[in-house]
Order: structure tokens, then C-alpha cells, then sequence
């Protein structure tokens, strides 16, 4: 039997679900970066606040400021990281040859260095090869930390090796995104702890609302050896990524080894992350190992902490300074405003813009919300390709066969704004040659859409679409 409420309580509790959604709009107006995602909000808590308060406390917010607060607590003990890695790097620094690599590393906050090398690895076989062989070789320390980590067969190759290593002595530093890794087994991490390996989620430590924020992703997949050793790229720990999926067929992956001082610089954002997870500081090796091959090569963190949509502005800065050619490779393509009207702005003054994208569908939203952009993009002379052997799941561009990067981040909102992501620029002419032709291997693979393809599809697809579309700040 459903008990009435008196009206006076009635009126009192919409009068104070109205007053609680307006102190959220107090929040919102000086949280929410952008003009659009402010109003969206706004509009929402005051109209509807008993659906837009938990939703605003989910997605609403588009800055980490404790990750911020967390660095600046004690930063005695982060500065003296910090400082130990530029007197080690100052020998082998270098000054940026471009606009794009000045913006680059003006957003990095770190130095670009010469006496690198860099291993392309563009199958899952070798990533996880050169991996394993570089996780057998630790001698003092590992530092590990991915997006997503399975207990499935690789998974659990993956955390063999990892036990074996820290029985051996070596101290294991694990750091994974809990959403992520929501499938991941506690067994699993009991049993790494159990060996020694310090095991942390990123952002559980804070405090309890935060656990409700599907924001904030740490989307980065970070190995370090002793150093010495880093890999950095778009694979995480799973079957499908080895390279074969069950519903995909070949699963098409880009990842980087790099050594040289670059791998100081990846060591300091994986040390910045262990940092917000645990409030602790590991002794690492600040030491720099020089190679004769002597790459210039540019590591960029960007992620929701940073003052400036640091991502955004990267892949714009690519597009506003390509003169010839640029092309980028993401599973996903949900650009906002900025960055399209860059793509838009290259393509009308001549240059080559290529997307490849994937044919098949893992995420569906973010893939139906792509074909939205058709309209957007092809006016201009952009050009989008759908890639055909498999799936395609690297993050790749290249600027005028000048110009690389290999990395973490989408062309979708959360990359561009909400999650941490990372980033390696090559610069040499041998790796740039190596990434055009991967480029050029992986369009002879995919086909090019046709201008007309998305008004040709069903009515209901095209609808579909476009209520994903409306989704995508969230995607």
C-alpha cells in the first residue's frame, strides 16, 4: 500500500532538491571548463535536480584539482624527484626545431632530449615479446601501470613474470585505473601482493565521492625497467591485444620502446601518477643512459590536472602547423569544436588529412557518434578511412614526414580532455620513415568512405547516430 506523503513535505523536498541543485550551479560555473558543457549543466540542475545531481556528480566535472592539490601537499618530496631528473637530463637536452615541438614541449613541462632510440612494435606478438624479454632482465625495479589488465592468459603470463622478478628481489611498482580493470580478479592482485609487488588503483585512495566520478580515467600504459627500458603505447594487458580476438579477427596495435633520457621522462609521469595513489616516493634511478643513435625525442603527459586542455591543444597545434600531410590513426573520432575546426582550417589550405578509423565497432557509441562527422569533415577535404584487417586500436600521427607521435590518446572527448594520457614525439628521420610507411601499410588495408555513405544508411541507424552524437561529452 504506497504511503502519501502530506503535501508540505512534498513542497519542502522540492523546495530543497531545487535549492541544492542551484548550490550545484555555483560548482558547475566554476568547475566545468567549457562556455557549452557549463549551460548543458546549469540548465539540467535547475530543471531536473533530483536526475542531474548524480549525474553531475558521475560525468559533471572536467579538472582533477586534487591531483593538483595531492602534488602541491608536500611537494618537497616530488621537487627533489624532479630536480634529480633535469640535472640528469640537462646534459642531453635539447631545444625544439618547430612550432609544433615548442607547443609540445611548453605542454609537457619536460625537455626534449637527444641520445635516444626508439623501437617501433606494431603487432601485439612483438609488443608483448619485447615486453616480457625487458620485464626477465629487471635487476632493481619495475614500474608497470596500464588501463586495462585481464586475468585471462596473457594476463597471467603478465603477472607471472611480475612475481617471478620481485622474488628475485626486484621491487614491483603496479599501478592500474580500477575502472579499467573493474573485471580484474582480487586473486589476482592478492596474489602479486602476496610476492611483494606494491599494488595500488589510481584515484582509490581519495576521498569517497570521488569513487563516484566515471571521469578522470588514467588511460595511460606505462612500463619501465630499471630506468633504463620504456614502453609506451596504445596496448594494455589481454588476450585480444597479442594481436587475435575472437570477435574481431586481427586486433591492429601500436606501441614504442624507448631508451635514452626519454625514458626519464616517462619514469617522472609514471612517478607523478604513483604519487596521487599512494602520497609516496619510490627511490628510482635518475641516471641517464645515452644512445649512440642519438634521437630527439619529446615525451608529453596531458591529462585533466594540467592548467590547459593539453591534449586538445597538441592535436590542434598538429593540424595548424602541417603544411603537406597529416595523418592520424584513433579507434575513435568524436572531435570537439577546437580540434575539427583545425582539421577543417589544414584541409581547405591543402594539406593531406587522413583519419583512420576502425571498421568494426568495440565501443558503439563512440563509433556510431563518428559517423555524425561525415558532414563535417569531407566539405573540407578531410579524408576518412575505415580500416578493414581486424580492428584498429593504435593512436598515431604524423605531421609532414617531419614529425611522429605514438601514444595513448583518442580523438574523443575523454582523451582530449578527461583522461591522463601520454604521448612520445619522434623527430629522426629513420623512426618518422618508419611510421610513414606503418601509415601507408595500414591504408592499403582500409577502405575510403564515401562522402555520401551516412545519408545512404537506414533511418534508424542515422537516428541512432545522432542520439549517440548528443552523448559524446560523456563517451
Amino acid at each position: 500500500m504506497a504511503v502519501e506523503l502530506p503535501q508540505p513535505v512534498l513542497i519542502l523536498g522540492v523546495v530543497t532538491l531545487h535549492l541544492i541543485g542551484a548550490a550545484h550551479v555555483l560548482h558547475a560555473l566554476f568547475r566545468v571548463r567549457t562556455p557549452s558543457a557549463t549551460i548543458a549543466w546549469i540548465i539540467s540542475l535547475v530543471t531536473f535536480p533530483w536526475i542531474s545531481i548524480p549525474l553531475y556528480w558521475v560525468f559533471g566535472r572536467d579538472r582533477l584539482v586534487g591531483y593538483v592539490q595531492a602534488r602541491k601537499s608536500d611537494d618537497a618530496l616530488l621537487n627533489s624527484q624532479v630536480d634529480a631528473l633535469e640535472t640528469s637530463i640537462k646534459p642531453h637536452r635539447i631545444e625544439p626545431s618547430t612550432p609544433f615541438l615548442t607547443t609540445a614541449v611548453r605542454l609537457a613541462g619536460i625537455p626534449m632530449t637527444r641520445g635516444n632510440d626508439a623501437d617501433l612494435l606494431i603487432n601485439g606478438e612483438e609488443i608483448f615479446e619485447r615486453i616480457f624479454e625487458s620485464i626477465a632482465r629487471a635487476e632493481k625495479y619495475l614500474l608497470i601501470h596500464f588501463y586495462i589488465i585481464k586475468g585471462d592468459d596473457v594476463g597471467t603470463r603478465f603477472k607471472e613474470a611480475l612475481i617471478e622478478r620481485a622474488q628475485a628481489g626486484v621491487q614491483v611498482y603496479f599501478l592500474f585505473d580500477e575502472l579499467g580493470s573493474h573485471k580484474l580478479p582480487n586473486s589476482y592482485l592478492e596474489d602479486l601482493r602476496e610476492a611483494g609487488v606494491k599494488c595500488h588503483p589510481f584515484g582509490r585512495t581519495r576521498r569517497w565521492w570521488s569513487r563516484l566520478q566515471l571521469n578522470f580515467r588514467n588511460h595511460r600504459k606505462i612500463v619501465v625497467i630499471d630506468g633504463q627500458d620504456a614502453f609506451v603505447g596504445g596496448a594494455n594487458v589481454g588476450d585480444e591485444y597479442l594481436g587475435v580476438s575472437e570477435k574481431f579477427g586481427n586486433w591492429r596495435d601500436t606501441h614504442l620502446r624507448l631508451q635514452g633520457p626519454a625514458v626519464q621522462a616517462v619514469q617522472l609521469v609514471f612517478l607523478e601518477d604513483w604519487y596521487w595513489a599512494t602520497h609516496k616516493i619510490p627511490p628510482f634511478n635518475w641516471q641517464c643512459s645515452p644512445k649512440k643513435e642519438d634521437a630527439a625525442i619529446a615525451v608529453v603527459p596531458t591529462g585533466p590536472s594540467d592548467e590547459r586542455p593539453s591534449f586538445q591543444l597538441l592535436i590542434a597545434e598538429a593540424a595548424n602547423t602541417a603544411r603537406e600531410k597529416l595523418w592520424i590513426a584513433s579507434p575513435y573520432f568524436v572531435p570537439d569544436d577546437g580540434v575539427l575546426t583545425a582539421l577543417q582550417a589544414a584541409a581547405l589550405r591543402g594539406v593531406d588529412v587522413r583519419i583512420l578509423l576502425p571498421e568494426k565497432p568495440d565501443q558503439i557509441l563512440v563509433w556510431l557518434s563518428s559517423f555524425t562527422y561525415y558532414q563535417q569533415t569531407f566539405p573540407y577535404g578531410i579524408r576518412l578511412f575505415r580500416y578493414q584487417k581486424g580492428f584498429m586500436h593504435q593512436k598515431a600521427f604524423l605531421v609532414d614526414n617531419q614529425v611522429a607521435g605514438v601514444g595513448t590518446g583518442n580523438l574523443d572527448n575523454r582523451s582530449l580532455r578527461l583522461n591522463f594520457e601520454i604521448t612520445a614525439i619522434l623527430t629522426s628521420q629513420e623512426h618518422v620513415y618508419e611510421l610513414s610507411g606503418m601509415f601507408t601499410e595500414d591504408f592499403a588495408h582500409a577502405r575510403e568512405v564515401d562522402r555520401d555513405e551516412f545519408l545512404e544508411k537506414p533511418a534508424h541507424f542515422r537516428l541512432g547516430a545522432k542520439l549517440a552524437r548528443l552523448l559524446a561529452p560523456i563517451q
